[in-house]
């Protein structure tokens, strides 16, 4: 395939800016033919969707609008190129900022208290879709295209193409956030090392069945166990069975709200997120949008016995399996670390990252062979013993186009036309081909990722998969995401430390989760911040008596080490390709 992106974002310079916009077919012409040569649209079609751009951006030439998201290789692509090609395209300019995800949180949280218009839009996670629902701070999109944002809404969009449009609908059915990218929380292996004869049989005879994918956290840790404390060391290189990191900051608090207690069964059943009680451990009974509690003392989970012993989990195995100074690592610092080929699994790697890990040799990547294939697979995560069947398997970021009222309503449209522009079906392919994070259903099935899908470890095969259905993000429970997550990094932070054990950690973490929502609730039922939709929290009961209830929380199990279990990662591809 052709590799147009950094040639074009070599292109991009300050006297690229200087020049007058074109704004005309000639520059579309010229976009399609030397950058969007793929597309799931012919190009009579991509020339057709970029003259509805030109005709609905003419009231908005001249205009510079400003727009925040975090920093990944897709939306790097969207600041130095895409920037570049709507402006010469649509004569509107934008600056597209690029910051760590927690400051673009802050933004978000600031932009919503204030009232202050500091962007015009935001690539936002879908992780604040109950937030969003229910403040009604941000626009609803559902409305906006039928009406203010009718004239600026592409007659070529297709909603229902975009796989997370699910995530970015509230309980209202309304669709608050278009999503812009997308990836997955999977499990990641050495697949030369498991395919390893004697490493096989060596796994075999120790613990009594094969070395696969693990089906199971129980083989997750046979395999950590096996790699670090028995085979220690390949081709010269001392390896570890496991890779995590455990930093006392914000993104610790994600690594466990981004379904890691789904994984272990701390939830209810439920597609995309369980229902009553959620995977950050909060209930919220069904046909209802009020969250009655998060400790198990009030019917939630977040201090269950099957979220202490996912906490747990990571505690342990990140102290015995991986690399030496993995705890002190944030989530920024351990993913380079996997490209150094001394880490035999990761439980927990986003494919957001798959960019980086199929660089060449000649980069650092050491696992890669000489001709730049993959020595690694991606496949689905291994659950915990309390998960079962009908429940979600692990978390998708969908950050996704979020506009708000605070923005004068000219702003809103063009930047509403640049959010539709960088999701086009004209682009969509090309972008998607730079940073790996589909969006779109038509887009992964291209033909041109046939093609470079041996290269890319199993990423297309999942996103072909019926099974990627089960890995969302954080839905509808949970009321106020930017004052809840900040509560997770802390208590956690407190177990990697030693100062608390997981179940001392999560009482403290369920009762603070409880203060918050019971201010929230207070504010809803004084001045209907959350419409209505706001915390109606239940009394505390002894914690046992919704232990012995059905479903969630559910109660200690007598076995939390069972048999481990393990598939072939070729059957696994097969079962996918067949569903």
């Amino acid at each position: 395939m052709r590799h147009t992106y950094l040639a074009a974002a070599a292109s991009v310079t300050l006297s690229a800016w200087a020049g007058p916009a074109l704004a005309d077919m000639a520059a579309a012409e010229r976009w399609i033919d030397e950058e969007f040569q793929q597309s799931v649209l012919t190009r009579e079609e991509q020339l057709a969707e970029m003259e509805w751009f030109i005709q609905a951006a003419q009231p908005f030439q001249g205009m510079e609008i400003n727009v925040l998201s975090e920093t990944i290789p897709t939306h790097s692509y969207e600041s130095e190129v895409l920037t570049r090609a709507f402006y010469e395209i649509t004569g509107i300019r934008v600056n597209h900022q690029l910051l760590g995800e927690g400051e673009v949180v802050q933004a978000v949280q600031t932009q919503m208290q204030t009232g202050r218009n500091l962007y015009d839009a935001y690539i936002n996670d879908s992780d604040l879709i109950g937030t969003h629902s229910r403040l009604q701070l941000a626009v609803n999109l559902t409305d906006w295209m039928a009406g203010e944002g009718a004239d600026v809404t592409n007659p070529y969009l297709d909603l229902d193409d975009f796989m997370g449009i699910s995530f970015t609908t509230g309980p209202d059915g309304k669709v608050w956030q278009l999503p812009d990218q997308q990836f997955a929380n999977l499990y990641w292996f050495r697949k030369d090392w498991f395919d390893d004869p004697d490493l096989q049989a060596q796994f075999q005879e120790i613990y009594g069945y094969e070395l696969g994918v693990p089906v199971n956290w129980s083989a997750y840790e046979d395999i950590a166990e096996f790699f670090t404390d028995t085979v220690q060391e390949i081709d010269g290189v001392t390896v570890y069975g496991h890779m995590d990191y455990g930093k006392r900051a914000p993104d610790l608090g994600w690594r466990m709200t981004d379904a890691w207690l789904a994984m272990a069964g701390a939830n209810s059943e439920g597609l995309p997120n369980g229902i009553p009680v959620d995977e950050w451990g909060i209930r919220m009974e069904e046909g209802t949008c009020n969250p009655v509690g998060a400790s198990v003392a009030r019917g939630g989970a977040v201090n269950s016995p099957a979220a202490v012993y996912a906490i747990r989990k990571w505690d342990e195995w990140l102290r015995a399996y991986a690399p030496p100074g993995a705890a002190s690592y944030d989530f920024y610092q351990s993913l380079p670390a996997l490209s150094q080929g001394n880490v035999a699994q990761q439980i927990f790697w986003y494919t957001a990252f798959t960019a980086d890990m199929v660089a060449p040799r000649e980069d650092g990547n050491n696992t890669v062979d000489e001709d730049g294939m993959p020595l690694w697979r991606m496949a689905p995560s291994p659950h915990g013993p309390y998960w079962h069947e009908g429940m979600k398997l692990g978390y998708q970021d969908a950050g996704s186009w979020t506009l708000f009222q605070s923005t004068p309503v000219d702003r809103r449209q063009a930047a509403w036309l640049y959010a539709q522009f960088v999701v086009s079906k004209t682009v969509d392919v090309t972008k998607s081909h730079v940073g790996l994070t589909f969006v779109r259903d038509s887009t992964v099935r291209h033909d041109s990722f046939s093609e470079r899908a041996p290269r890319l470890g199993g990423m297309i095969e999942f996103y072909r998969s019926p099974d990627r259905v089960l890995w969302t993000p954080t839905g509808i429970n949970v009321p106020d995401y930017p004052k809840l997550a900040q509560l997770w990094w802390q208590n956690i932070g407190d177990v990697n430390s030693g100062a608390f054990t997981a179940q001392e950690a999560l009482d403290r973490l369920a009762g603070e989760m409880d203060q918050v929502m019971a201010r929230m609730q207070q504010a809803d039922e004084q001045a209907n911040v959350y419409g209505g939709c706001g915390p109606r929290l239940n009394e505390e009961q002894d914690p046992q008596y919704w232990l012995d209830q059905p479903g969630a929380p559910w109660p200690m199990l007598d076995n939390e080490d069972p048999p481990g279990e393990t598939i072939d990662y070729d059957e696994l591809v097969q079962r996918w390709q067949e569903g």
